[in-house]
């Protein structure tokens, strides 16, 4: 399976990148960043880019892609819906189109969040920009295409929050997370289940195409179950 990632230096896109690089099954990756990550695999192809609405300049590293696994992202906090807008909807659908022209059996693997809005008509205005980013996406004609909807997750491997608030949750929540996973199974995870269930939702399927935590743990197990 050849994969194109973005966001790989983040939380989630840097956990979901060392699972495909430790996978057997995962050929190659291509990562298109705005900075290079410090990574470096013989699977592993960094494609730097400034405008991430703007593909063009580097569309033939998407050409045989199997697999589009987006994690890039942000937090709402103190932005405008116009800003939080263009980040989390036009550069998604910028990469998404271009993704599509250049490799049409692609399966498109979105990470939206717990709580978004599915008919992109709410109050809360992240959760309107996702969901109105999900239902674009889901109707763009990809052969699969799957939205994942994470609660909260447990940084694996290292992996690091960017935000230093987040981290520090991260770090206080990170010796309560199995009694959190106990309590609240429905609403916690981990980068690396996360990371998994996006490789299986794309080498395999799933019956449905927006998952909730529960459905991200589900196929966390199917994937360690069927993992060579």
């Amino acid at each position: 399976m050849r994969v194109v990632l973005f966001g790989a230096t983040g939380m989630i896109g840097s956990g979901v990148l060392l699972e495909c690089l430790d996978d057997p099954r995962v050929e190659s990756v291509v990562s298109v960043v705005r900075h290079p990550g410090g990574v470096s695999h013989p699977k592993l192809r960094e494609v730097v880019l400034e405008d991430f609405l703007d593909y063009v300049p580097v569309c033939a590293e998407f050409a045989g892609a199997d697999a589009c696994f987006f994690c890039l992202g942000v937090s709402s906090a103190g932005m405008s819906e116009a800003d939080y807008r263009r980040v989390t909807y036009d550069v998604t659908l910028a990469a998404a189109k271009e993704i599509l022209a250049e490799s049409g059996h692609a399966t498109f693997c979105f990470v939206s969040g717990a709580g978004t809005d599915g008919s992109g008509r709410g109050r809360v205005m992240w959760a309107r920009v996702k969901g109105q980013t999900e239902k674009a996406l889901l109707g763009m004609g990809f052969k699969s295409a799957f939205m994942f909807r994470p609660g909260f997750i447990q940084p694996m491997r290292g992996v690091r929050s960017k935000t230093a608030l987040y981290q520090m949750v991260y770090n206080v929540a990170g010796p309560l997370f199995p009694l959190m996973r106990l309590l609240v199974p429905s609403y916690v995870t981990t980068t690396v289940d996360l990371a998994h269930a996006m490789i299986e939702a794309a080498r395999a399927g799933y019956p449905q195409q927006v998952l909730e935590t529960p459905d991200i743990n589900k196929l966390a197990q199917r994937y360690d179950a069927n993992r060579p």
